[in-house]
């Protein structure tokens, strides 16, 4: 039997952010949890339409045959709803072939305490509630909103962006932002520049994603003129050029690299998204969210001064 290991990538899922399932959250809160259970029962050999992390789960999780004998990447349900509901969830995975088999269902408990047991790298959920509780005991969250799911494309690439300040980073630099303005802001980071800062709540995952990225190069890449990586990493932030410096050294101290940086210097994130197309888009602040979530799968990270 196959464990996990702390160098496995694993993915903890709510069944909302892994399918759209809107219109029986609605009827839970309108009907209740009788209601809903006779739904999902009564439904349960229909499958369910693909929601916002649906594109990111099923590209992650083909990684795996690119490396047969670790097959690290995994993905794990952990859902508030009862067993006897979670054969609509596992049909739907089966009709998707998405090898989804491990998972705790609850029956409207907390799955905060599985966290740790799964080994998780990211948590992924539609509930606020749950996602803060466990960014706040330290573990990789995010609250995955509502958006349009954007349609299938043959490119099988994985693609990811990340925020940095509050996502990979911790928020120093953003608490100095709000306290002194920019110019206390470029003090800092002209002070700390060889200074790495401390990890935020993904520099786990962004630093398993960097080790994978880097072995599929060297397992598929170094010899192929015509390489396309399987894994292509961003970060897009708002910093400027004046200060990218600090940025470079915490990733060097992290041991990580992006395929590609953006430094917007507090333009708009939302063009350039557009342009990478992410399966998803982590940033801790919303209002950059709330730029881009109609186009782009986003994910709130509740982390640091901007979500206090």
């Amino acid at each position: 039997m196959k464990k996990i290991s702390d160098s496995d990538l694993v993915v903890a899922i709510s069944s909302r952010a892994l399918f759209n399932l809107e219109e029986e959250h609605r009827l839970f809160e309108e009907g209740g949890y009788a209601a809903f259970r006779d739904h999902q029962i009564k439904n349960k050999d229909v499958p369910l339409e693909p929601g916002v992390a649906f594109p990111f789960v099923k590209r992650l999780l083909a990684l795996n045959s690119l490396f047969p004998e670790q097959t690290p990447f995994r993905v794990v349900a952990l859902s508030r709803n009862s067993p006897e509901t979670a054969c609509r969830f596992f049909h739907s995975c089966r009709h998707y072939d998405l090898p989804i088999h491990a998972g705790a269902f609850t029956s409207g408990q907390s799955t905060f305490p599985y966290l740790r047991a799964f080994k998780i790298s990211l948590f992924l959920s539609a509930n606020p509630d749950s996602v803060k509780l466990a960014v706040r005991a330290g573990y990789p969250g995010g609250l995955v909103l509502p958006a349009h799911v954007p349609e299938e494309d043959d490119d099988p690439t994985l693609r990811i962006a990340f925020d940095f300040d509050g996502v990979i980073a911790d928020d120093e630099s953003e608490r100095r932002y709000q306290s002194e303005g920019l110019s206390g802001f470029h003090q800092l980071e002209n002070e700390k520049a060889q200074t790495p800062h401390g990890p935020g709540p993904l520099r786990g995952l962004f630093e398993k994603l960097s080790n994978f990225q880097r072995l599929d190069y060297e397992l598929h890449g170094q010899n192929d003129p015509y390489y396309k990586p399987a894994i292509r990493i961003s970060i897009v932030t708002s910093r400027g050029a004046s200060c990218e410096e600090r940025l470079i050294t915490t990733l060097k101290s992290f041991g990580m690299s992006a395929a590609e940086l953006f430094l917007l210097d507090g333009l708009d994130k939302t063009p350039i998204l557009e342009a990478i197309r992410p399966h998803l888009f982590f940033d801790d602040q919303l209002r950059n969210l709330e730029q881009a979530q109609s186009l782009i799968p986003s994910v709130l990270i509740p982390f640091g001064v901007h979500n206090a």
